[in-house]
């Protein structure tokens, strides 16, 4: 990239919101995948009892798996979310940044 181009996407409005918005959905859906992981590390900690109850009287699934597995699947789900995000409204941003500062 030109040295006059980046600054004029750097220099765009809409660059910074982009930016803003993109970094503020980043923050949020990476605490929550953290308060998620260590809860659950806390929990095998401090509570491996719960952890280890089947899910039921007649099953042999411990609690525990059932939510590691859902560890597992907001991971995606969360992922999910973000792509649909940068699909949506991230790329065609960046695309009206760029072509506003090649003209």
């Amino acid at each position: 990239m030109s040295s006059p181009l980046a600054s004029k996407i750097q220099n765009n409005p809409k660059y910074h919101h982009l930016v803003q918005q993109r970094d503020a959905l980043a923050w949020s859906l990476s605490a929550i995948v953290c308060v998620i992981y260590f809860g659950f590390i806390l929990m095998i900690a401090f509570a491996p009892d719960f952890l280890t109850q089947p899910i039921s009287s007649t099953s042999v699934i411990p609690v525990g798996m059932l939510i590691g597995v859902g560890v597992i699947v907001a991971s995606c789900l969360l992922t999910a979310v973000y792509v649909s995000r940068a699909n949506g409204t991230f790329d065609p941003l960046t695309h009206e940044i760029i072509e506003e500062a090649s003209k």
